[in-house]
């Protein structure tokens, strides 16, 4: 029985830092979630499959992800109405990185992950407040 509390207590120890450890980064950036990462793409676009195979399963656990969280958009589809201000493309996968709405800056194309990392990070620096913003 002992054990087992122990186990109980080092796992919601372990979430609650994992919390904590979210809230400094959101509150490191000077925001909250109002920006997002929207990945526009198609069905039987394989550079998309390949960002999905290579980025995918880690993106959602970055520190990139909680200042702006993925958000898919297929283009073939209807265009949501909270994007009425962001403007579609035709190449796939193109990725918006968008705040209250407003896109801040673009990328199209996969470029692999070496590179994609690095563009996201150049994305993410755009975002107005950012704590290297000079000003």
């Amino acid at each position: 029985m002992r054990r087992y509390s122990q186990i109980t207590a080092v796992t919601s120890f372990a979430a609650i830092g994992q919390a904590l450890l979210v809230s400094l980064v959101l509150a490191a950036s000077g925001r909250a979630e109002a920006a997002e990462l929207l990945m526009l793409e198609r069905e039987g676009c394989l550079w998309c499959e390949r960002w999905h195979e290579e980025i995918g399963p880690i993106y959602p656990k970055t520190a990139e992800a909680t200042i702006a969280p993925l958000r898919r958009v297929d283009i073939d589809g209807p265009w949501p109405a909270d994007l009425h201000r962001v403007r579609s493309d035709r190449f796939t996968p193109t990725f918006v990185l968008i705040e209250n709405g407003v896109e801040v800056e673009r990328l199209r194309g996969y470029p692999g992950d070496e590179f994609f990392w690095f563009l996201i990070g150049e994305m993410l620096e755009m975002l107005p407040g950012d704590p290297g913003e000079s000003g």
